[in-house]
Order: structure tokens, then C-alpha cells, then sequence
């Protein structure tokens, strides 16, 4: 018991503080820019028009999941980054353009696309993957994520 190391003999205050730190860091160098960047990126969308002619290009595939057509951006910036798609989702809250509901139904979809392009550049492409099977990788994380949208849809009809 002596020969104890340092980080044995920090007590609960010092642990609770390195974690706040750790967790800050990357709160503000990982999460947060991604968050900013999909406001930016929705509002110029907006300002621009982009954003409404994308509502009524996707609104009837979206509309089969009771969603606007907008709700298309975020599971297209979910394959990017699942924080950027957070963002991108609240500022369509915000701008009133999807309600508490649509809001919902949508989270489990973000993490179930869960940034593939990223992961797939990082692990597959790294492990020498065939990229070939890239694009099933992709389709299978969006059909998951439609999936989940309906479920939570289902969901939410009963609670």
C-alpha cells in the first residue's frame, strides 16, 4: 500500500476537477465548433432560400415520417458529425420549422447515423477495407435511422 501512484492518493475534489477539465476541453474544441457550424450553415440555408427549397424537395419523402421536408438536413449533416446534426435540429426548433415532437422522433436517428463518413475514413480506411462496401456501410446507417424515426414516431402515438 505504500507504493501507491498519485492518481490513487487524489482525493474525490481532484478527480471531479480533472474530469470537469477533460470534459470542458472537449466539450469546447469537439462538440461545440460542430454545434456553431450547423447554425451558421442553417441560417445561410435560410437566408439564401436554400433552405426552404430543400423543405419542398425532400417533403414528400420526409412527410412519409409525419417530418418536414427540412428535417432532411439533419440526417444529411448527421453523416458528417451527430453534433453538427444537434445543431442543425435545434435550429429548425428554433426557427419553429419542427415542433417538440419532430424534435424527438428525430435524436435516436442522429445517433444512429452517428457521423459514418468519418468513422468509415478512420476505421475501414485504415484496416484496408474495400471501399466497394463504403456505400452499403452508408445506406445501412440511414436505413437504421429511418427506422428509428418511425419507431419513435410509433412511440410518441402512445405516451
Amino acid at each position: 500500500m505504500e507504493n501507491m501512484t498519485e492518481e490513487h492518493k487524489k482525493n474525490v475534489l481532484d478527480l471531479f476537477v480533472e474530469g470537469a477539465r477533460k470534459g470542458f476541453t472537449i466539450g469546447t474544441t469537439s462538440l461545440l465548433p460542430n454545434v456553431i457550424m450547423a447554425f451558421v450553415i442553417i441560417r445561410i440555408l435560410d437566408v439564401t432560400g436554400l433552405l426552404h427549397l430543400i423543405g419542398v424537395a425532400f417533403q414528400p419523402i420526409m412527410g412519409l415520417w409525419g417530418l418536414p421536408g427540412e428535417a432532411a438536413t439533419v440526417i444529411i449533416g448527421s453523416l458528417m458529425s451527430m453534433g453538427g446534426a444537434i445543431g442543425i435540429l435545434m435550429s429548425l426548433f428554433t426557427q419553429g420549422i419542427m415542433d417538440p415532437i419532430q424534435v424527438t422522433v428525430m435524436v435516436p436517428g442522429i445517433y444512429l447515423m452517428g457521423n459514418p463518413v468519418q468513422n468509415v475514413g478512420r476505421c475501414l480506411g485504415i484496416s484496408g477495407v474495400n471501399s466497394r462496401h463504403y456505400f452499403a456501410i452508408i445506406m445501412i446507417c440511414l436505413i437504421n435511422t429511418l427506422l428509428s424515426i418511425w419507431a419513435m414516431r410509433l412511440i410518441m402515438l402512445f405516451f
